[in-house]
């Protein structure tokens, strides 16, 4: 009993320690770096050596620091055959022609805190950098040099641009080399879908050249009809405003005669209103006794 007493401390003891053994210390090989964290907190960098830490609470994350290579353009199948990538490969020349060109790039990680923690794809994230530098790069080019001189100024111009914007963008990772693998002319079936294009550009400056006709034709008549619609209203205006004015001068007028005159006045505007409204009229003017037939025009 006694014996059992004192070997139960020790088992659990000595499975302490293999835990603490196999969970603490940790080995960080010539090609990698270790990052340590604690509670989400980085702690320190490690080089390639053994070292410690603490067992359930700190946590290491190995980066591999080795130069890795990747295909831009095309892929390798697991015959070894380079496999053409259009998407990544096709790209459009200053004189608006296609072009098949092939890079093959050498990167690796230069800050493995950044790698892991500033980004979740970096390598994903690296690729579009470069597909952006190659299309910026070959838009200046005619399709001649590409395919022929200009393909170191494309490599190192390429090149130039992804170092700045990896070190701008600060995801970890450097670029260690970049080469043109190949450029030729585009495939049958992407010459056609270049055809097509060009087709739709030329239709498409076609349409806008005969709408800017129609337009220079168009405009200066819809301008002259708009003048002469402005000038008849001008006139229109203007004779309705001669002859309200000219309506004005007249009431005034008869309404001086009218004060000085009333009832002469008023019987002559009754009798140039019986002229207009009966001008063939006969009127017979009476005092009760004798009849006599007058025109009106008679007064």
């Amino acid at each position: 009993m006694k014996a059992q007493k004192f070997l139960a401390p020790i088992v659990i003891a000595v499975a302490l320690a293999v835990l603490v053994s196999l969970d603490g210390f940790y080995t960080v090989g010539e090609q990698e770096q270790a990052v340590i964290t604690m509670f989400g907190n980085i702690v320190r960098t490690d080089t390639a050596g053994l070292y410690f830490k603490i067992p359930f609470v700190q946590s290491v994350h190995i980066v591999d620091m080795t130069t890795h290579g990747t295909g831009i353009g095309y892929r390798t199948d697991k015959a070894g055959r380079n496999v053409v990538q259009a998407d990544e490969s096709v790209m459009i020349t200053s004189d608006f022609n296609f072009v098949n060109i092939d890079f093959y790039l050498e990167y690796k990680v230069s800050d493995p805190v950044a790698y892991l923690y500033n980004s979740d794809t970096p390598e994903n994230i690296l690729k579009n950098m470069l597909l952006a530098c190659i299309r910026g790069t070959v838009a200046d080019y005619p399709v001649d040099e590409v395919i022929t001189t200009g393909k170191n100024q494309i490599q190192v111009s390429v090149r130039e641009k992804l170092t700045a914007m990896l070190a701008q963008s600060d995801i970890g990772l450097q670029c260690v080399n970049l080469t043109v693998q190949d450029a030729e002319p585009p495939t049958e079936k992407i010459i056609q879908a270049f055809k097509e294009v060009e087709t739709a550009r030329q239709a498409r400056e076609t349409m806008i050249n005969s709408a800017k006709k129609y337009q220079s034709e168009q405009l200066p008549l819809a301008e002259a009809k708009a003048d002469q619609i402005i000038q008849r209203a001008e006139a229109i205006k203007s004779a309705r405003i001669a002859e309200a004015n000219g309506q004005t001068a007249r009431f005034n007028n008869m309404f001086e005669e009218y004060k000085t005159y009333p009832l002469i006045t008023k019987q002559r505007l009754f009798y140039e209103a019986l002229e207009e409204v009966l001008p063939d009229a006969k009127v017979i003017i009476t005092d009760g006794s004798s009849q006599k037939l007058l025109p009106i025009d008679k007064f």
